[in-house]
């Protein structure tokens, strides 16, 4: 007795062609779903340097709170984040501008003209014009931002400088 061994052949190809498909389906749905999982969604700052303003009027060692916007992708929404920065004009050279956040736990300080010292009413931190500990619990001195002037526009970089301990 003779089988047919052409049933065969196509019945074995229909397998072969059918698992060859849903592996192909399988990878086509399978790796973006993978990618998603796998890689950390975007998060950076889409821009440079941040133009913070005019600074020609920025009297010698004497602080002012400038307000700049900031935009960065997360994940693939675009946001502008209003934040500030305290400048001081520690000569005709160097000018510093400090993140608006105590080293301690992240209050907001203010400059106390009358002492001459940045304050944090928090937990009683004090800090130089120069941004060092004077005072307190702030394990470390005020964090910078990075600086660049351009004629008399200060630029704030992307990132901040963070300051080693006191």
């Amino acid at each position: 007795m003779q089988y047919n061994t052409d049933n065969q052949g196509r019945r074995g190809f229909l397998v072969r062609a059918t698992q060859a498909l849903s592996a192909l389906i399988g990878g086509a749905l399978g790796i973006p779903a993978f990618v998603y999982l796998f890689t950390p969604a975007k998060s950076h700052s889409t821009g440079g340097w941040v133009d913070a303003g005019d600074i020609s009027q920025l009297k010698l060692n004497a602080p002012e709170e400038l307000p700049f916007r900031r935009v960065r992708m997360d994940g693939w929404k675009i946001i502008t984040e209003k934040s500030t920065a305290w400048v001081v004009r520690l000569s005709e050279k160097e000018v510093v501008a400090y993140t608006p956040q105590c080293t301690h736990l992240g209050c907001a300080y203010h400059w106390e003209e009358s002492k001459g010292q940045f304050l944090c009413p928090c937990h009683t931190s004090n800090f130089s014009i120069d941004g060092k500990v004077l005072n307190g619990p702030a394990p470390r001195p005020l964090d910078r931002y990075l600086v660049k002037v351009d004629g008399t526009r200060l630029l704030i970089g992307p990132e901040q400088s963070k300051t080693k301990g006191a």
